[in-house]
């Protein structure tokens, strides 16, 4: 009897283990579960992956905005993708006298309204493969296939694929982004 009750108990563990460990649709982003009741600077500081971009967010004093009621569609570089900037332009960028210059580039990662990966897929598809993006700083990105993945040109030519798409927040939507892309 004890041996039926023991194997009992280690189905049941066995079968619910799993079930417990993916009980959540949260996307996982730098080791952190997002939650969509969580605005975007609620979900960005818990990212491990995304410090850099939190700390230039506070040196160009955008908590505020971000924590507003939106929405938002925000293209987010990884910590990452601000490593692959030319050696001390983050560092300088983070300097007051350049926070006009920050901000223009922070703003320019984000799009008013509320934008999905299905979203952006029918803009490209409408546009005939190409989808301009009017950013919060009156610049434009264009959206792009290659292959499955979302692609964004910036103005000075560079691209940028969404790695993470359709990261749901309370104010928005965050795009994680393997470059930071750049205005003119």
């Amino acid at each position: 009897m004890k041996n039926k009750i023991a194997a009992l108990l280690l189905s049941v563990v066995a079968f619910a283990a799993p079930l417990a460990l993916a009980g959540s649709d949260n996307p996982v982003v730098g080791g952190q579960e997002m939650y969509p009741t969580k605005d975007i600077v609620d979900n960005a500081v818990n990212s491990a992956d995304h410090t850099t971009l939190v700390a230039a967010v506070k040196a160009a004093g955008l908590v505020g905005t971000l924590k507003g009621p939106g929405p938002f569609t925000v293209f987010a570089p990884t910590n990452e993708a601000f490593r692959k900037l030319p050696a001390g332009t983050f560092e300088n960028l983070l300097k007051p006298e350049n926070k006009d210059a920050l901000t223009k580039i922070l703003t320019y990662h984000v799009v008013a309204g509320r934008l999905t990966a299905v979203d952006l897929k029918k803009q490209i598809m409408d546009g005939n493969g190409r989808a301009e993006l009017k950013t919060v700083s009156g610049g434009t990105l264009v959206a792009m296939m290659q292959g499955k993945n979302i692609v964004l040109k910036d103005e000075k030519g560079g691209m940028s694929m969404v790695t993470i798409p359709n990261v749901f927040q309370s104010n928005g939507v965050i795009h994680v982004v393997d470059t930071v892309v750049m205005p003119n």
